[in-house]
Order: C-alpha cells, then sequence, then structure tokens
C-alpha cells in the first residue's frame, strides 16, 4: 500500500469517526506518523483529500462493476455478480459510506459533480441489468430499484450485526429478493 493511500485510509477513518470539519490537518499527521505540515507533500490540502478519496472510489465502483456485468452469463449473473461486489465494497469501507453520506457537503463542487456523473453511470450499469430481467421495467423505475439495493448494501456501517461473511451472504440474498433475481448461492447462512 503506498503512502497516499494510507493516508486516505487513515483520512476515511478518522472523518468518519469524527466529521470532515471535526479533524484537522494536525490530527490527520499525527494519525499518520507524520507532521500534518508533511501532508501537504502528498496532498495540497484537506478537501484535495476528501475529493480523491470519494472520486477515486466512485471511479472504482463503476469499473469493477463494468468488469463484473461483462464477465457474466447472462443479466440475472451480472445483478448477482453486481450485488456480490457492492456487499464487499460495503463491508470492507464502511467509513467511506459514513463520510460519503455525512461530508457531502464539504466536497468541492468539481470533485461533488465528478462523483455524481461516475454514480449516475454505476446506477444506470445497474439498471440496465435490472431493464433486461424484468420486461417492460420502465427506466426511472429501475434506477429507483437500484438506489434501494444501495440504501439496503450500504446500510452495513449502522447494521453489521453479524461477522462480515454471514453478513455479506445475508446482504446479497436480501438485495437480490429485493431486485427480483433469486439468490445464486442458496438461502443466507
Amino acid at each position: 500500500m503506498s503512502r497516499r493511500t494510507q493516508i486516505l485510509a487513515t483520512a476515511a477513518e478518522l472523518f468518519a469517526a469524527r466529521g470532515f470539519h471535526g479533524v484537522s490537518v494536525a490530527d490527520l499527521g499525527a494519525a499518520c506518523g507524520i507532521s500534518g505540515p508533511a501532508l501537504y507533500k502528498h496532498f495540497p490540502s484537506k478537501d484535495a483529500m476528501l475529493a480523491e478519496m470519494l472520486v477515486s472510489i466512485s471511479e472504482e465502483l463503476l469499473a469493477v462493476g463494468r468488469a463484473r456485468v461483462e464477465e457474466a452469463a447472462d443479466p440475472a449473473a451480472a445483478l448477482a455478480a453486481l450485488v456480490d461486489w457492492h456487499a464487499s465494497f460495503a463491508l470492507g469501507q464502511r467509513a467511506l459510506i459514513v463520510v460519503q453520506d455525512r461530508d457531502w457537503e464539504s466536497l468541492p463542487a468539481t470533485a461533488r459533480e465528478r462523483v455524481r456523473a461516475l454514480q449516475r453511470a454505476y446506477v444506470d450499469l445497474w439498471a440496465d441489468q435490472l431493464r433486461l430481467v424484468h420486461d417492460g421495467l420502465e427506466p426511472d423505475r429501475a434506477r429507483a430499484m437500484a438506489h434501494a439495493a444501495f440504501g439496503l448494501l450500504n446500510s452495513t456501517p449502522h447494521s453489521g450485526l453479524l461477522p462480515d461473511d454471514p453478513m455479506h451472504a445475508l446482504l446479497a440474498d436480501m438485495a437480490l429478493a429485493a431486485l427480483g433475481v433469486a439468490p445464486r448461492t442458496g438461502p443466507a447462512t
């Protein structure tokens, strides 16, 4: 893991715990084992850290999502792969989910627009597969279904009461049921 990636991971944990405005550059530096001003060797500002963490994770969600769809045998398998990917992301990136939700308004305007564009493309990726699975499904309804599934999957920072593996299975089964797709692995454990 690069130093830059370590700094972003530490910043995400601190922002999730205390909010973007509750964390100073000195706090970030101390948590990373360097002085606050030394962070400026890696990022021009605290705002730039927030922007990079949320833009990069949005890019990753979309890129991996597209790859999962391309590798799938059919639209139902594509949805199962998308759900699996998003559940893994949600369980592995709890802090980023909290930061995205709580500190959205602190994101610089250009980064906010980039994240919105990436998120729209990600929603449309899901909606396209939903429309292939469900004949006659209207685009707006398919997008609403995708958003509802994200809400369920992204609830993990607040609802992760099980160890990660059984939580992943539960989330995946529930999301697939909500999307009208049969679970690929059988009942949740």
